[in-house]
């Protein structure tokens, strides 16, 4: 009672002070015991608390929540990476699926851009097949050279001759070892933009 009374009185000399040019406000908490604890400067014993601000006209004019805990601020920093994480992720989804609307107007131009892609790679390993055999042809030729050789030190040129064609030919398959990962490459891209596409086809429009 004595401190409802208190609270009463403090709120008529509030309301008693007549108009100011900024409207007087009360604190009020209830301390650990669950008594309400009210004062026109924050009561001591509201630090580290929730509490609310009553205006002169006896309502609450402002609730202001309790300091967070350290590990109230680690939950809400976390929750709040999580949600900047999955509205990064929904923005580059959408540009990804403007890009797509950009770049093909139907699922047959899909289709088109992956035959132009397998003609392409096709064209590559076909010639760099033709260019194997072309200088496995030249290296027979110093291989026939080499063997009026035998237990002799080979000349330079034949020497080297065996060198550029063994390095041409590794390097031509390498390319084709290349060229056979971008087909996969290219295979799983026009398989995932279809697919995709077909999902962005198939929505209602925005309204």
């Amino acid at each position: 009672m004595r401190a409802a009374a208190s609270y009463g009185l403090l709120l008529l000399a509030v309301a008693g002070s007549g108009a100011s040019s900024a409207a007087p406000r009360i604190y009020c908490c209830p301390d650990e015991s669950g008594k309400q604890v009210c004062g026109d400067i924050l009561p001591a014993a509201c630090y580290g608390r929730a509490y609310r601000e009553v205006g002169d006209s006896g309502r609450t004019a402002r609730l202001v929540d309790a300091p967070l805990t350290p590990e109230q601020r680690a939950r809400r920093a976390a929750e709040e990476q999580r949600r900047a994480e999955e509205e990064r992720l929904l923005n580059e989804q959408k540009r990804r699926d403007q890009a797509l609307l950009n770049t093909y107007s139907s699922e047959n131009d899909i289709e088109l851009m992956r035959s132009r892609a397998e003609r392409d790679i096709t064209a590559a390993i076909k010639a760099a097949e033709e260019r194997i055999t072309e200088i496995r042809r030249l290296r027979k030729k110093f291989e026939d050279e080499a063997e009026f050789y035998r237990k002799r030190q080979l000349p330079a040129d034949v020497a080297k001759g065996l060198r550029d064609a063994d390095y041409e030919i590794a390097s031509q398959e390498w390319v084709i070892e290349s060229k056979k990962k971008d087909w996969e490459t290219m295979r799983r891209k026009y398989d995932q933009d279809l697919r995709r596409f077909v999902e962005i086809s198939k929505r209602p429009p925005a309204r």
